[in-house]
């Protein structure tokens, strides 16, 4: 069976080589793993997740009164942190997530990205291209998504813009002018049904808590009530962990209606 993560990982770092916009990444401080997603379903083909946000200032949420508006409940105070998750002594910074087998059904045909290639481009282009997208997404300067930058050179609040899908389109035709051996990405031109033809199987890195994975999460806090009347509704405790280490992953088997999973990795292999 063909580990798809695994050939994913091994691509980026090529692409990184022979990317200069892209040098600057560090990919032993990212994971690529596989998240579940039936082909004829709306929604990404993959993520790019940050995990060097900084914890949040204190908050809590609250609720009031429809008729009166007056305050009737509140949480309590609290933090949000982004989880750890380290592979021996590395500390991991980012997680990039493809979502199977959708993104192997990806094709460039209706795609908006499909104008900024030749229209004898082949289909499959779409997915080197998703793969460059998601890398871009890492900010050099290490404090979150990538900031998408204006025309008159502002920040725009959004993770995406025209200037963003051409520069990647730049990447990916740059990429492949490069002189990169074919054998690196021949695995992209095939379908999620051309891979079992091929292969027998798909199989990925997933998480232990699988379908969930390292994110966001919110920690109680101490701080004085502001008003002894309001009653404080606790937080729900933690279900999923605050650390991961390379114990936490695990290799699922993908199929069109699911994942399972197969074994404990035991070694992470930069996939």
């Amino acid at each position: 069976m063909i580990n798809y993560t695994e050939r994913i990982a091994l691509l980026m770092h090529d692409i990184v080589v022979r990317t200069p916009r892209l040098s600057f990444i560090d990919l032993r401080e990212v994971i690529v793993f596989g998240r579940y997603g039936r082909s004829d379903a709306e929604g990404a083909f993959a993520t790019c997740h940050c995990l060097t946000l900084p914890e949040s200032e204190p908050g809590y949420y609250f609720w009031r009164d429809r008729s009166t508006g007056q305050l009737t409940r509140r949480s309590e105070w609290f933090v949000t942190k982004s989880p750890q998750v380290r592979i021996g002594a590395t500390r991991v910074k980012y997680l990039i997530s493809f979502v199977l087998p959708r993104f192997c059904d990806q094709s460039l045909e209706r795609s908006r990205k499909a104008e900024l290639y030749p229209a004898d481009t082949p289909g499959w282009l779409a997915k080197l291209d998703t793969i460059v997208h998601e890398l871009y997404h890492i900010d050099p300067d290490e404090t979150g998504i990538r900031r998408v930058a204006r025309s008159d050179g502002s920040n725009s609040p959004r993770s995406h813009g025209p200037m963003f899908y051409e520069e990647v389109a730049e990447m990916v035709n740059g990429y492949l002018a490069s002189g990169v051996d074919p054998k690196l990405y021949e695995f992209l031109q095939d379908d999620f049904n051309g891979l079992l033809a091929r292969h027998g199987g798909v199989v990925g890195t997933t998480f232990r808590n699988f379908p969930s994975f390292p994110q966001r999460y919110m920690e109680a806090v101490d701080m004085p009530s502001t008003d002894a009347q309001v009653r404080v509704e606790p937080l729900k405790p933690l279900t999923q962990p605050t650390v991961y280490t390379e114990d936490d992953l695990h290799m699922r088997h993908f199929t069109s209606n699911g994942a399972r999973r197969l074994t404990r990795k035991g070694q992470h292999r930069a996939a």
